[in-house]
């Protein structure tokens, strides 16, 4: 076992990629259910879907589409009442997390489902007044992730992912990295302040570069990372499945010969299959592609989760798709334990913060309602892609960040 030793404090926040938009979705969200024959009236709830801008998350309307698709059918509605979504497109600006607060308000939905939203908590002020909770999985907002109040998050922190993976590469003897990140102000507080006292408290040399947000030159980008010839190289988080594919092409072109890390990216496995091999990505819950090495519970899940998800229509599978869809059910199946009475937006925030070692969909257990955290796990999983296209876990066990490293972090713990 590896002992580490303490991480000075910082101020840093870690933060996904965050960028100014131009643009803005449809201003009239719409209902959506797969309703019914379920005996009960509809729990309508909000989605804030990440759909525009330059950082859209695709995927993520796939998985409610999926998972409404199981809940309102297979599931049978949480105790009886199909799940009703007010959809309403985001485009990482404040003003239209804004506008659909106050739409998710108008049409008093019981919760607002978070679709990793880059700008969330421009809707917390409008949702908090009007006792409705935000409810997420990873909240990449820094803002939204950095406090408890009214809102839960079933998976780990941002924080979790990049302390996670530097603890798993340090305990398998790589101890250099040059990773990077798209060039904005917010990067440059993960980049610069956190990255840095990381290493430090790890005992890795790490560097890293940043590409630009509108035009990104992925040759120069792996151009540096070769010309260091780190043990690992690659991404922090990445805008898209697209970039993953262009560095990791690039990479091997040059013969980069280290371990490249692509973040949460999954797509580039079959985009770039001969690429691939030997590669890292960090996961919130189980993929499809580590399904051989899952047990036998998570295997059903994933059988599951994939029925639903290759029976939509366009839809777009992957890491957002499977998250989105395991919100969803983790928020149904906290819900069917509560009365009807709870069916409303404090009675939602009152079951989910109670959850005691609930067993998430597709992840670890969980425990909710931390003073300080929104989030009900620090715990992730890292793989290492096979040469059959598969993604082995690198531990036996879910990684648990060291407490010391997170308790840099406002909101991580």
């Amino acid at each position: 076992m590896h002992r580490y030793p303490a991480v000075l404090r910082a101020s840093a926040v870690l933060v996904a990629a965050m960028v100014a938009a131009s643009g803005c979705a449809s201003d009239t969200p719409s209902a959506q259910s797969t309703t019914s024959a379920l005996p009960k009236p509809p729990i309508t709830v909000g989605f804030l879907n990440p759909s525009g801008g330059p950082v859209p998350q695709p995927g993520t309307d796939t998985g409610v589409k999926a998972a409404l698709s199981y809940l309102n059918g297979e599931f049978g509605g949480v105790n009886g009442h199909p799940i009703e979504v007010v959809w309403c497109d985001t485009d990482t600006t404040p003003e239209r997390a804004q506008s659909c607060a106050n739409t998710f308000v108008e049409k008093k939905v019981v919760a607002v489902m978070d679709g990793y939203n880059l700008s969330s908590s421009a809707a917390l002020p409008a949702l908090t007044a009007a006792q409705i909770p935000l409810v997420g999985m990873i909240p990449f907002d820094s803002v939204t992730g950095a406090k408890a109040e009214n809102r839960v998050f079933f998976a780990a922190p941002q924080a979790s992912f990049l302390i996670g993976a530097l603890q798993a590469f340090k305990a398998e003897g790589k101890n250099s990295v040059t990773l990077a990140l798209v060039d904005t102000p917010s990067s440059h507080q993960t980049i610069d302040g956190l990255l840095p006292v990381l290493a430090k408290a790890l005992g890795i040399s790490a560097k890293g570069i940043y590409f630009s947000a509108t035009s990104p030159n992925f040759t120069a980008v792996a151009s540096t990372i070769a010309q260091d010839n780190p043990d690992v190289g690659g991404l922090v988080a990445a805008p898209s499945e697209a970039v993953c594919t262009s560095l990791v092409k690039a990479l091997r072109q040059l013969q980069y010969k280290g371990e490249i890390f692509t973040a949460a990216c999954t797509d580039y496995i079959k985009g770039a299959p001969t690429q691939a091999a030997g590669g890292a990505l960090y996961s919130s819950n189980w993929l499809p592609t580590a399904a051989r090495y899952a047990p036998a519970e998570v295997q059903r899940d994933l059988t599951l989760a994939q029925k639903y998800i290759s029976a939509v229509s366009g839809g777009t599978a992957g890491y957002y798709a499977f998250g989105e869809f395991a919100l969803f059910v983790n928020f149904a199946k906290a819900m069917s334990a509560a009365t009807d009475a709870d069916l409303t937006g404090a009675g939602v925030l009152k079951t989910l913060k109670a959850l005691k070692d609930f067993p998430s969909f597709l992840g670890p257990n969980i425990t909710c309602g931390s003073a300080t955290s929104p989030n009900c796990t620090t715990q992730l999983l890292l793989f290492v892609v096979q040469p059959d296209g598969s993604t082995k876990p690198v531990t036996d066990t879910w990684i648990t960040p060291i407490p010391q490293a997170l308790g840099a972090i406002p909101g991580a713990v």
